[in-house]
């Protein structure tokens, strides 16, 4: 299993979660964050923007999923301009549902 963490403007969130369930993936957990990337920010004028909002879409899938869902977080968030994001993507070792106790997805 992975965690995708997918880091995207916030316009793109809707977008990105119907593409994601509309593929078989409807799991996720949604948070509004702040952030800059690599450019530090912009400088308008004597104003210095340093941190934009954004959202964070976390989500765990099979190994297998990865690719996928990738592709799909990709293709709808993208505009092609700074700032659109960045995924992230990290080993998971278990899963548990509190409510029954199972262990797995």
């Amino acid at each position: 299993m992975k965690m995708i963490r997918a880091i995207i403007r916030p316009e793109k969130a809707d977008t990105v979660a119907e593409a994601l369930a509309a593929n078989g993936l409807p799991s996720l957990t949604k948070a509004h964050v702040f952030g800059r990337g690599r450019t530090k920010g912009i400088r308008i004028g004597d104003v210095v923007y340093d941190e934009f909002p954004k959202i964070l879409l976390l989500m765990v899938v099979e190994d297998e999923q990865v690719d996928q869902a990738v592709g799909i977080i990709n293709t709808t968030a993208r505009t092609g301009t700074m700032g659109d994001g960045k995924i992230f993507i990290s080993p998971v070792e278990e899963t548990y549902t509190i409510s029954s106790g199972s262990k797995g997805l």
